[in-house]
């Protein structure tokens, strides 16, 4: 496994981070002392976008939603009852 110092890495992150993708990690060091090692993640690419809007006509939302329990909450908080 590659090891380089803090100013190199600063220097050449692009080229590193393209080798640890490629599944090359590397160590990045401090006066000789590893500090950390940088490997790509196994992370899912993500698949399908998530749709907006796709309860569209499943549920409703009361036309009081805004102002539900309001008079509870204002209690809870030393409102007038």
């Amino acid at each position: 496994m590659q090891t380089v110092n803090i100013h190199e890495a600063k220097t050449h992150l692009s080229r590193l981070i393209e080798q640890a993708i490629k599944g090359e990690p590397f160590v990045i060091a401090k006066a000789g002392k590893p500090l950390v090692k940088v490997t790509a993640l196994d992370a899912p690419d993500g698949g399908k976008p998530r749709r907006l809007g796709f309860l569209a006509g499943e549920i409703s939302i009361p036309e009081d939603f805004d102002s539900m329990g309001s008079k509870e909450i204002e209690g809870l908080f030393g409102g007038e009852d």
